[in-house]
Parts: structure tokens; C-alpha cells; sequence
């Protein structure tokens, strides 16, 4: 008798609309809760022709006449809506072809758009949405939520009131916080923002300024506030190397080679990492300072510190080009005094890379400089003492973790000191909210002896003009940077590249030195084109933003910067920064294409207003938030979702107050809710 093996059961497929959810992070019943809307449309009513205005975002039910498909400028179908009191146009510039048949015969039908035009030219709608007329009109407003492609709204909402008639959404803030800072109960708050009633105040919870908008924003600052917290205590309770830095000869000898006075910036910032050095935990300050401020000397008198107590000391840089400046100078101001500087970085060879390794991990190597090699597999410190990480905010969280771990694996017990230093200075609202567990020192003055820089703006059109006078200025001794965006030509940017611009110049300027300089030259070519413009046997460098922080030629008084309407604010104050290091009077021309964005002219004009770094910094805050400016967008994590830290200050102020309280007071609903808001991503408000 034969038996038949029934077929194994294939495993239950998860949905499309499962997994399109899941990668928008909702998995749990309150992950759906805490999926808040973006906006909100009113569909509980219709409106008429007659009564509307540019802007609004309207509701009308009538009928659809002279559909057809346009060719006058755009393959596009249009056609005329109208009810009892008018008429109005619509536009697809996207369509089916099938949605001009369905649209002849549609008969009554209900639209929703954003009006444009005016009452004296006429109305239009440009992708109309379209339901079926008659239908029940809703009683709240209805929530837009951040989506996905191919996850539509009805399907999103559904999941979401599904989850909340599940979910309990009892309340992690005690009684008496709610109480001193006059919020609504959670619950009640969220349940409101998923389903406002019709007598809300649909302008604040539009803009985000409703009392549920608040609490939510509350919760969330306060759950920030109270991991910042627990990270300096954590970090209170480790234990770092304590040094003897008093009477430092390796500190002196080093100030002697430099051979400059201190500013009293410099000098008071240098006592309060001296204070933290003798400390038994470990040193987790941020060195802030505008371009030129001297923060390098002072990084090497730290680092002088250091090794008169025999640790090691690393210096991570984003750039070969900086890591290797670093190197130059460290060298020079270190030489003959017994301290051993190696250099590692990705352009090494395999020989050299194992050889720099090997002194490393045997303490041969004392002050060890480089880029991300020095996170790579294969790097061990005997003693490692101190890290200092250059421009933190241009490494991706992970890698400033992975340096910090990579100390504490080498250290066992005893982890080392960490300074990381930025000349993008942090505006004081985003170091409240993400650098509290930081102790942050400020260099506030220049060094004696740095020149203004004058800004201009000048329209492409007159890059002839500019190269004439470039090239008198440099026949009369002084010498220019000219930063391109690209090293290869892009049909999609169409932007002139570093390579072309050097042929173009040394054809208009034949009497001149033209070097060349980017990023995929070799470290050795690299090294070779600086050191020839730092002895002036190069008049005009043109390069890439390689040169964007770390370089110092004094005598070089012009930058000019190609279609400057394509970088970022803090990089074109960077690179203005390269100039005014010496006795001439310097200059920084933006060059720009027409027609400029509003972002671009919003850029543009802040760099021709101001040489104030922090101020400079505070308008790129507000351009670009918190997790690009920190180098947090690189980790994949969203830090804050719903308060805007420069918009809610006081509610900030209000967190930070609370925190305090919180785990003073009720320890354990402090971490829980923490949890419920951060779910594991402490690590990266540490970094």
C-alpha cells in the first residue's frame, strides 16, 4: 500500500504592504501609535468655485467636461470642472491612458487639490485627486503620514487605528512633571493627533504648535535628555589614565618649536583640558574654533601631555590631505624630542601598512596620525592614551564609535582620554540637545596678525574678467586657490571640472605656475603639488575640495570657488578660511551660475555677510538640521523626529529641567522612558 507525502506547507508569505511598513520602522502596536502625521487635509466639507482662493487646499463635487490630451507644450491631459457656481481647469502632467475615457464618462465626481491661478485668470488643479461623488464626508481631519512608494494612505491609516485600539499607551511622565509643565496625558495626546475633532485648532496642529504637538515633542526631548544624562554618568564611572601634566617639558619644548605666543583662548582652553587630564575618568571634550583659531597647537600640546606620561596618542583626520598636514606639523614640532610620529592611512602599501602596525601594537610608535586606517582591522594600541578626532562632524557616527571602542578593547579596564575637535562651530541650542554628555571648550579669537577676508560675488559670465586680474595679482607675488566641484565631467551637473579648469587657465595665463590638485592623485603626487605651492614654485592651485580645511599657506591671499551655488555653507566657509593666514589683504570670490535656487542664494548670502563662524554655523543649522550637521544623517538614524531644537527651545529648556528630576526622583520611569523613545540608539548621542 503506497502512502502519499502531502507537500511540505510553504511558509506564510508577509505581505507587500507588511514589508514596505516594517522598513518605515513600524513593526510594534506603538510604533504605529508614535507614526504621526505630516499634515492634515480637511474633507469635511465641499466647497464651491465661487469661494475659492489661491493656495487653499479645496474639496468640489460637479462634473468634468472637454477632456483632452494636450500637446502645446507637454504631452499633458487637461480639462474643465464645473459645478453650480463656475468652472475651474485641470492638469495631469503624469496620467494612465485609460484616465481620459474613465474622466469622459465619470459624470458626477468629487476632486481635491491645491488651487492655483487667480479669480481674474482662472482656477486650475494640477493632479486633481478623484472619488466618487455623494460619499459620507468625514468628522475629523483627515492625517497625511509619511509613507513609502506603494504603501497608500488608506492602507497606512487603517493599520494605524487598528494598532491604536490595541496599544495602551499609559503614561512614562509622572503626575507631578505633567502637572509643572501644564501637559495633556499621552494618551489623550496622540489619540488626538491621529484624529483631531472638528473643533481643534487646525491651524496649530498644522503647524506642530497644538498642545498634543507639544507633549509629544516634550516626551522626546526629555527621553534625549535623560540618555545624555546617564552617558556622563556612565562615563564618570570608567576610568581613564590620570596623568601628571603639570611642568610638562615635553609641553614646553613643543611651545618653544612653535615658536608663536598663545592667544588667552587658547591658553584658558588648554587649562581645562589639563584639569581634565588629571582626573581618574576620561576626558570626553569637544575643542570648537573658527577657521584659524590655532586649535592644531593646541591638540599638540595635549598630545605633548600625553606622551611626557608614556601612553600613546592617535590623531584621526577625514582627508589623507589633512591627516598628512597633521603629520607635517607634528613632525616639525616634535622633531628631536624622542617622540616617534608614524603615518597611516589606505594609500600605504600592504609592506609599509603592516610595518606602521607592528610599531603600533609594540609601542614603538608613539603619536600615531592617519585617516579611518587607523579604525581598520588590524590596528592595535599597546598604550593608547588619548584620541583626537579632527572635523568629528565629517565622520559618520560609526566610525567615531568605532575609534572610541577599538580604545576601550586595548585599554581592557581603562579606557582612554578623548578630544575631537571642529572648526564648524555647534550653535549652542544643538549642543544643548545633543553634545550635554560633552564638556565643550571654545577658541574665540584669532592669532595676532589675521587679515579680514573680503567677499565677492561675481556671475560666471565675467570668469574672462577674473582671470585677467587673477593674473596680474599674481604676477606681483601673490598666489590663489581655484576650487572646482568635480574632477570629471558630468552631462547631469554640467559643471566645469578641476581638470578642464587647469588646461583653461594655463592657456589664458601662460606666464603663470598652474598645479593641480584632487582627490584621486597619490598621496606622494598630493604631498608634491603642496609642498610646491607651500614654497611658492606654484602660483595658481587649482583643486578640488581636498583642500578644504588643514591647508596653511600664509602667502596665499586669493580663493576663488567655482560655481559656489553647488556647496554647502559651512564647506564654502572652510575653504574661504584657506586664505587670510598672512600679512596680505585677502579675498574670496564666489563664483555662481544663473538661475541660483532660493537655497543657493540663501548660502551665498550669508557667506557675503558674514565671517562669523558661529553665526555662519547657526544659519546652516537652520537650513540643513541637526543630523546632517552633527554627522548623524550617515548612521541611518532619525535623532529627533518631531521637535525642531532652534523652534522648541523653551521646551528644551523645559526637558533638560525635567530630566534632572526624572532621574533624581522616579529612576525607573526614567528608563523606561528612555526606551520608549530611543530604543538603543544611547550609543549615538555619546559619539
Amino acid at each position: 500500500m503506497s502512502t502519499t507525502k502531502s507537500a511540505p506547507k510553504s511558509p506564510k508569505k508577509v505581505s507587500s504592504s507588511q514589508e514596505k511598513m516594517a522598513a518605515l520602522g513600524l513593526v510594534s502596536d506603538f510604533d504605529f501609535a508614535l507614526h504621526l502625521p505630516l499634515r492634515y487635509e480637511d474633507e469635511t466639507q465641499i466647497h464651491t468655485v465661487d469661494s475659492l482662493y489661491p493656495g487653499q487646499s479645496a474639496q468640489l463635487e460637479g462634473v468634468v467636461e472637454n477632456v483632452a490630451v494636450n500637446f502645446a507644450h507637454r504631452k499633458q491631459l487637461t480639462a474643465t470642472f464645473r459645478d453650480a457656481t463656475g468652472k475651474l481647469s485641470l492638469r495631469w502632467i503624469h496620467y494612465y491612458p485609460s484616465q481620459k475615457a474613465q474622466l469622459e464618462k465619470a459624470g458626477l465626481i468629487r476632486i481635491r487639490g491645491e488651487v492655483r491661478g487667480s479669480s481674474m485668470w482662472g482656477f486650475e488643479i494640477i493632479h486633481p485627486k478623484v472619488s466618487k461623488a455623494g460619499e459620507t464626508l468625514p468628522d475629523t481631519l483627515t492625517p497625511i503620514y509619511p509613507s513609502t512608494e506603494g504603501l497608500t494612505q488608506p492602507v497606512l491609516r487603517k493599520s494605524i487605528l487598528a494598532a491604536l485600539s490595541r496599544v495602551q499607551l499609559h503614561d512614562s511622565v509622572p503626575v507631578a512633571i505633567q502637572q509643572k509643565y501644564a501637559l495633556p496625558s499621552f494618551s489623550q495626546s496622540i489619540h488626538t493627533l491621529h484624529n483631531p475633532n472638528l473643533g481643534e485648532d487646525t491651524h496649530s496642529l498644522m503647524d506642530k504648535t497644538h498642545p498634543a504637538w507639544e507633549r509629544v515633542k516634550f516626551d522626546e526631548l526629555l527621553a534625549q535628555q535623560i540618555a545624555l544624562h546617564l552617558a556622563r554618568e556612565a562615563r564618570a564611572k570608567l576610568h581613564a589614565p590620570k596623568l601628571s601634566v603639570e611642568n610638562s617639558t615635553l609641553y614646553q619644548r613643543v611651545l618653544n618649536t612653535f615658536g608663536l605666543p598663545l592667544t588667552k583662548a587658547q591658553e584658558c582652553v588648554l587649562a581645562e583640558i589639563k584639569q581634565d587630564l588629571q582626573r581618574s575618568f576620561p576626558m570626553h571634550r569637544l575643542l570648537q574654533g573658527d577657521v584659524g583659531s590655532g586649535k592644531t597647537i593646541v591638540a599638540a600640546l595635549t598630545a605633548a601631555m600625553v606622551l611626557q606620561n608614556g601612553l600613546q596618542v592617535a590623531i584621526m583626520a577625514p582627508t589623507e590631505i589633512l591627516a598628512e598636514q597633521h603629520y607635517l606639523k607634528m613632525q616639525k614640532w616634535f622633531a628631536d624630542k624622542e617622540i616617534n610620529v608614524v603615518w597611516l592611512s589606505g594609500s600605504l602599501k600592504a609592506k609599509e601598512k603592516r610595518e606602521v602596525q607592528a610599531k603600533i601594537q609594540s609601542g614603538e610608535a608613539h603619536l600615531v596620525i592617519g585617516t579611518q586606517a587607523l579604525i581598520q582591522k588590524g590596528v592595535e594600541f599597546a598604550h593608547l592614551g588619548l584620541m583626537i578626532v579632527d572635523e568629528q562632524h565629517r565622520f559618520g557616527v560609526g566610525q567615531r564609535l568605532s575609534l572610541s571602542k577599538k580604545g576601550e578593547d586595548t585599554q581592557h579596564d581603562i579606557i582612554p582620554h578623548q578630544l575631537s575637535m571642529s572648526a564648524t562651530p555647534i550653535p549652542r541650542t544643538l549642543a544643548m540637545s545633543y553634545l550635554a554628555d560633552l564638556d565643550v571648550s571654545v577658541i574665540d579669537e584669532l592669532p595676532p596678525g589675521r587679515t579680514p577676508i573680503s567677499t565677492r560675488l561675481m556671475v560666471n559670465d565675467r570668469r574672462d574678467e577674473l582671470l585677467a586680474r587673477l593674473g596680474i595679482d599674481c604676477a606681483s607675488g601673490k598666489q590663489a586657490y581655484w576650487v572646482c566641484p568635480l574632477v570629471e565631467e558630468s552631462e547631469a551637473l554640467q559643471l566645469q571640472t578641476a581638470v578642464d579648469t587647469h588646461h583653461y587657465i594655463q592657456e589664458k595665463l601662460p606666464h603663470l605656475r598652474v598645479g593641480l590638485l584632487h582627490g584621486r592623485m597619490h598621496a606622494d603626487e598630493k604631498a608634491a603639488v603642496m609642498q610646491a605651492f607651500a614654497t611658492h614654485q606654484i602660483d595658481i592651485l587649482v583643486a578640488t575640495t581636498v583642500i578644504e580645511v588643514g591647508v596653511d599657506v600664509p602667502n596665499a591671499s586669493i580663493m576663488v570657488i567655482e560655481h559656489a551655488e553647488r556647496f554647502g555653507l559651512a564647506q564654502l566657509h572652510q575653504l574661504r578660511g584657506r586664505v587670510g593666514r598672512g600679512e596680505a589683504a585677502s579675498v574670496c570670490v564666489l563664483l555662481y551660475q544663473n538661475p541660483l535656487s532660493e537655497t543657493a542664494k540663501f548660502r551665498l548670502k550669508a557667506l557675503y555677510e558674514t565671517n562669523d563662524g558661529f553665526e555662519i554655523a547657526r544659519r546652516d543649522l537652520e537650513q540643513r538640521g541637526p543630523g546632517e550637521f552633527l554627522g548623524l544623517r550617515q548612521s541611518g538614524e532619525q535623532m529627533l523626529r518631531f521637535a525642531d531644537i532652534e523652534l522648541d527651545s523653551e521646551t528644551l529648556d523645559n526637558a533638560r529641567e525635567a530630566a534632572v528630576v526624572m532621574l533624581n526622583d522616579y529612576p525607573q520611569a526614567s528608563l523606561e522612558h528612555m526606551q520608549r523613545w530611543i530604543k538603543g540608539r544611547e550609543d549615538y548621542l555619546r559619539s
